[in-house]
């Protein structure tokens, strides 16, 4: 991996909301799949984007 995508998927990873650090513990599947695709999400949005910061950066 680049390093630029890996500084990317890091920093979106350090401004994930604390509801989705909570959820990926979770023991209910559901939970815990929510929690995945929403950080995928954003993951992919930064990655389109360039930047793991604020959107249009």
């Amino acid at each position: 991996m680049d390093e630029q995508i890996n500084a990317i998927i890091l920093r979106v990873i350090e401004r994930a909301p604390q509801w989705i650090r909570h959820d990926l513990e979770s023991k209910d599947v559901s939970v815990r799949a929510r929690a995945e695709e929403t950080l995928a999400a954003m993951i992919a949005n930064a990655l389109e984007e360039g930047s793991g910061d604020s959107p249009g950066d």
